[in-house]
């Protein structure tokens, strides 16, 4: 037991800032000659802390006069959060050697956006989760430029920050004129001032912060820094970019607009609607016309959030339930996916081009099949795991009779799987070209466990779907 019962719901929190505090220390002491021990460290502090996430049973806990929570809902979504963290660190520390980016400060602001990540989902108070925004938001901007010698990931990392400041001024705006017009920023406060009807302060206030929030995870219309940056930020970050974060972000949204707002439902599910149509679509168009594929994955990306959110706009435990399942499938695909382009090198230098991909299928035929089932599985053909991450958030949009708005998945579904499915056509019916190099061995090791688990969920789906059930059931 702790000495402050306050602080038990957040142990993992603590121990995870305490640690990451201890190796800031040790890399002052010793410089970048601590680089490949603050490395270990990193990645073992990160363990630690999902065993103590996993171990807490998404017991139910509140501390900080309730402004933080910890649930079954908060758990499985940490649980999703830090092994993207885990697998980002294991895929960056050969890249950081090898284009001489070596330096400690980058597993340090892993896991300090991580700990945000972790605030963000464990938010139940307007206050606390404007704190865990920030900082994550500060330690990704870092992030995105850390290759500051690459004038690309210099201009991702400006970007990211120009924008990122704009969004998370309305997203404070949108706090603000909640606060103002409900007198409390906690949202069962808050959840409890607009039973009786929203006041119009309120409404307008929610609508800016979605807006703030919508931009966290790249939905149409705050998707404008999505392909810029993931196209010149450093690949491993690009990846961490498009898995941790997104998870928080989406574990944030979902939180606030149903332990918040559940009373003013018809108001938020509008906003919802919209920007998950038009993510679907501009994703799905847009991408068709890209040759650089991490600008591909990034267009894939936000058409990915747009299908989450079909089932968020349902606003139901079912429709919740088919976002917790559409999300970790998200992550083990989009894991893949950036892994098999970190493994695009050839004579040394990375490729980024689609067309690089040709013949792949017959000079490393087993990366060939790994990305061909994470193109599959993020097209949704059955019975990969991709597949049945569509079939439960279309359900759920289905049984919330919001009939236009799944056919509307279905089609933008089957005009993103063009691009998926051309990438598979390249790999396996184009003449090669010449062979990429040998990838690292950590890299190698999660696109190969990656792989397994669409291979896994695919087969049996059930476990995952029914951890997200309970999850579901906690925010209700």
């Amino acid at each position: 037991m702790l000495p402050f019962p306050v602080l038990a719901p957040a142990l993992p929190e603590i121990i995870l800032v305490v640690g990451a505090l201890c190796l800031v220390l040790l890399g002052a002491i010793q410089g970048d000659g601590a680089r490949r021990a603050i490395q270990t460290l990193s990645v073992g502090l990160l363990i630690v802390v999902l065993g103590l996430v996993h171990l807490s049973g998404g017991k139910q806990g509140v501390g900080f006069e309730g402004a933080f929570i910890a649930d079954g809902f908060a758990q499985l979504m940490k649980v999703f959060t830090l092994i993207a963290s885990i697998a980002t660190l294991l895929m960056s520390f050969q890249w950081l050697e090898r284009e001489r980016v070596e330096r400690y400060e980058y597993s340090l602001l892993v896991l300090l956006a991580t700990l945000g990540m972790m605030m963000m989902i464990s938010a139940n108070d307007l206050i606390a989760l404007y704190i865990g925004l920030e900082l994550q938001s500060l330690a990704l901007y870092v992030v995105a430029a850390i290759h500051r010698d690459n004038s690309k990931a210099t201009e991702a990392g400006l970007k990211y920050f120009v924008l990122g400041a704009l969004s998370s001024g309305m997203l404070l705006y949108g706090a603000s004129l909640i606060y103002g017009f409900a007198g409390t920023t906690s949202f069962s406060g808050i959840a409890a001032v607009v039973k009786g009807g929203a006041p119009l302060g309120v409404v307008i206030g929610l609508v800016f912060l979605l807006a703030g929030m919508a931009f966290k995870i790249s939905a149409v219309p705050f998707h404008m820094w999505t392909p810029d940056v993931y196209e010149g930020a450093p690949t491993p970050v690009a990846a961490f970019f498009s898995a941790g974060p997104k998870m928080a972000a989406m574990a944030m949204f979902v939180r606030v607009v149903i332990t918040a707002f559940p009373a003013i439902a018809p108001q938020w599910q509008q906003i919802v609607i919209f920007i998950s149509i038009a993510s679907m679509a501009l994703g799905a168009f847009a991408a068709i016309g890209q040759t650089n594929i991490k600008r591909l994955l990034a267009y894939s990306s936000i058409a990915n959030m747009g299908y989450a959110l079909v089932g968020l706009a349902a606003g139901t435990p079912e429709g919740v339930q088919g976002v917790i399942t559409y999300m970790a499938i998200y992550l083990v695909t989009t894991l893949g996916s950036f892994g098999c382009v970190l493994l695009m090198r050839r004579d040394g230098q990375a490729v980024e081009t689609i067309g690089d991909l040709a013949g792949l299928s017959r000079t490393r035929p087993w990366l060939a099949f790994s990305l061909a089932a994470m193109m599959f599985s993020l097209a949704g053909i059955p019975p990969l795991a991709g597949f049945w991450a569509k079939f439960y958030v279309f359900g759920a949009a289905i049984n919330a009779k919001l009939f236009a708005l799944a056919i509307i998945g279905v089609v933008t579904s089957v005009v993103g799987a063009y691009y998926y499915l051309r990438i598979v056509k390249l790999m396996y019916f184009d003449e090669p070209k010449p062979a990429f190099d040998r990838g690292d061995a950590s890299v190698n090791g999660v696109v190969i466990v990656c792989t397994i688990f669409v291979a896994l969920l695919s087969i049996a789906p059930a476990a995952l779907f029914n951890a997200a059930a309970a999850a579901a059931r906690s925010l209700f």
